[in-house]
């Protein structure tokens, strides 16, 4: 698959002044439920309403939704409203019933995305429509699991396709239910800057309060839409009650986002970046220098402790390490996080150079 201009003609079609808003509830619950939520809707910036119909759940006994009967409940609320309608399928029957009852735009699930087997399977099963099918990133952080499952449906003749970022699962707990890990949708854009990319700030923060910044986020690295789960008595909602944010909540968000332009074509503005992004490459030199030094002085350790024969890994030096790092990083205006996973990569590789020298590679 290579990148065009053709890739995005269907959203471009939808002729908006705004991004691309999806928003409906986690589950289709009752017809009642839906029906008021897309009602709500209507009038706002949402041009699709979503619903999940049949929800994997990661252990059973959660609630897994309605089933087929919900999609008569999106086909009611697509006659009454005029908005488009979309749901996730994780299967052939998924397709089949989910074509059957007229839903404009599909889309696979993270834990879909990971099994190329499934993937392949649901292309099969929509090869020769004309639907929108829009995949989300697999659960793990993986590029080429993503782009080969968009690239399985191209294969298949399917060819208004987009991707939605939902974030990825981590073992360790942050402020995120499922980490953004912004650098992989960007290098998606890099390589196919046409494919229409969508936010799904709901998975990612797995709590309404930060629903907001991820969308200004999201819409500051040039996304074209989002996704988010609106729910009209969002505490009460049958599944993820805490993501979920009402219709009004979502009116106000889409009023106070701000759409950045790509480019400016001010001649001040032009030379105030150049002048600032050459002092970020001198910076970048710097850091790789100093971090090629810290190396050398792990491979010097490495020696110390081969000769001996002391262990690579000093648990308590290491911790020692991360929350002196984590609070002078504090000082200095970083995030705990950041610093976390920054000094994480540090001391992995580390432990790389210093296990060559105990191998006697070095």
């Amino acid at each position: 698959m290579e990148n065009s201009k053709e890739l995005r003609t269907w959203l471009d079609d939808f002729g908006l002044s705004h991004p691309l808003v999806i928003a409906g509830p986690c589950s289709a619950e009752t017809e009642e439920q839906v029906l008021t939520i897309a009602h709500q809707l209507k009038d706002s910036d949402a041009t699709v309403l979503r619903a999940g119909i049949w929800k994997p759940r990661t252990r059973p006994g959660n609630f897994e939704g309605v089933g087929a009967l919900g999609l008569k409940w999106l086909q009611k609320a697509k006659e009454e409203t005029g908005m488009l309608t979309t749901t996730e399928v994780a299967n052939p029957n998924h397709v089949e019933l989910a074509l059957k009852h007229d839903v404009d735009i599909l889309w696979i699930g993270a834990r879909t995305t990971v099994s190329p087997f499934i993937v392949q399977e649901i292309a099969d099963a929509l090869k020769g429509t004309d639907k929108i099918v829009l995949v989300k990133n697999p659960v793990n952080p993986d590029l080429a699991l993503w782009l080969g499952a968009v690239e399985r449906l191209h294969t298949a003749d399917i060819n208004k396709l987009g991707v939605i970022h939902r974030g990825f699962s981590a073992y360790e707990k942050t402020k995120y239910r499922n980490n953004p890990e912004w650098q992989i949708p960007i290098e998606l854009q890099n390589k196919f800057p046409d494919l229409p990319l969508i936010l799904d700030p709901s998975h990612i923060a797995g709590r309404r309060d930060i629903i907001f910044d991820l969308c200004q986020t999201a819409l500051d690295l040039n996304f074209d839409g989002l996704m988010v789960e609106t729910h009209h008595t969002p505490d009460k909602a049958w599944s993820d009650a805490a993501q979920q944010i009402t219709p009004e909540t979502l009116i106000k968000i889409m009023d106070d986002l701000k759409v950045r332009k790509e480019i400016s074509a001010s001649e001040e503005f032009q030379n105030k970046l150049t002048a600032l992004r050459s002092r970020i490459d001198i910076t970048d030199s710097q850091i790789l220098e100093i971090l090629s030094k810290r190396m050398k002085i792990a491979e010097e350790i490495g020696e110390v402790k081969k000769s001996q024969n002391v262990a690579i890994l000093q648990t308590k030096r290491w911790n020692e390490i991360l929350g002196k790092m984590v609070l002078e990083g504090e000082e200095k205006g970083l995030g705990e996080e950041f610093v976390l996973r920054m000094f994480k990569a540090i001391h992995q590789e580390s432990i790389n150079h210093q296990q060559k020298i105990l191998d006697g590679k070095r």
